[in-house]
């Protein structure tokens, strides 16, 4: 029997199966936002019937692209696909599958996703960034996520870096998502993130006001490690050196807060990984119960 763990986010998804503790398969597609959610549940729907024709799975694991409220298992919102407010995404997916399901933010997945099989292993607590289409935090601690009182917890794209900034998505100014994510680099600068990455000057300016994001999450959660995951963490050392470097010269001189800041070593896979691990919890849950 095998675990199905779905990647939701806005500018792609992904869906992989898992048994034993190994990925059997794996799949993603660009996601079409203009098609909204029910082009998104087709598109699971049809991934899930063709690999259950093959391959029954037990329970679904899914982190999502934007705010969930992970006590009542729903889907505030999308920032980038119209459609998700309010959505009982694991409610469909049960009808959908027969099986259970839970679901989290993706930033929180991926949290769980490197902590657990990445980059992140044996590091509490440790802090989770995605640096992709949109900015999202996860903190995971010895006892699993921290999500807050209203699984709010660790949305670090929407400190306000600048706050005389551009206007973010979200209504505020300046936020670290508007200054430093994908969506924003390339209608910015009208050249990709990846591009952009590649030039030593841009980088330079970049990781000033990622730093300031990040610095935030340092001296308040004083984080055994910071692992960042996403399309933008692929830059690898062209990125991470000079980040480095600025978060040394940003942070309080008389903190002894260690700056340990690694990329994620699943790569695009960590959100599947954390996934995973939600589906075994919904199915240790039902088994109990």
């Amino acid at each position: 029997m095998s675990i199905l763990a779905l990647d939701i986010g806005g500018t792609k998804f992904s869906a992989a199966l898992f048994r034993n503790g190994s990925m059997t398969r794996r799949e993603t597609r660009r996601t079409d936002r203009e098609g909204g959610r029910e082009w998104m549940l087709e598109q699971l729907a049809g991934i899930g019937r063709r690999w259950r024709e093959e391959e029954e799975f037990t329970a679904v694991g899914v982190g999502f692209g934007g705010p969930v409220d992970y006590a009542k298992q729903q889907v505030v919102l999308s920032t980038h696909v119209g459609g998700w407010q309010g959505f009982d995404l694991p409610g469909w997916l049960r009808a959908e599958f027969g099986v259970p399901v839970r679901m989290d933010n993706d930033a929180n997945a991926g949290a769980l996703g490197e902590g657990l099989h990445g980059a992140g292993r044996g590091a509490r607590p440790l802090f989770y960034m995605t640096l992709s289409t949109g900015i999202g935090g996860g903190i995971l601690l010895e006892e699993g996520v921290y999500r807050g009182a209203d699984s709010y917890a660790g949305e670090i794209g929407h400190l306000n870096v600048r706050p005389d900034g551009p206007p973010c998505l979200c209504g505020s100014n300046g936020c670290l998502e508007r200054m430093c994510c994908g969506l924003w680099l390339e209608r910015d600068y009208g050249r990709t993130a990846e591009e952009l990455m590649r030039d030593p000057a841009f980088v330079e300016l970049y990781v000033m006001d990622l730093a300031r994001g990040l610095k935030a999450a340092i001296m308040l959660l004083n984080p055994a490690r910071i692992v960042i995951g996403g399309g933008i963490s692929k830059a690898g050392e062209a990125l991470f050196g000079p980040l480095r470097t600025e978060l040394r010269r940003q942070i309080t001189s008389w903190s002894r807060a260690r700056i340990d800041v690694v990329p994620a070593a699943l790569g695009d896979d960590s959100v599947l990984w954390g996934a995973y691990e939600l589906g075994l919890e919904a199915q240790e849950t039902m088994e109990e119960e």
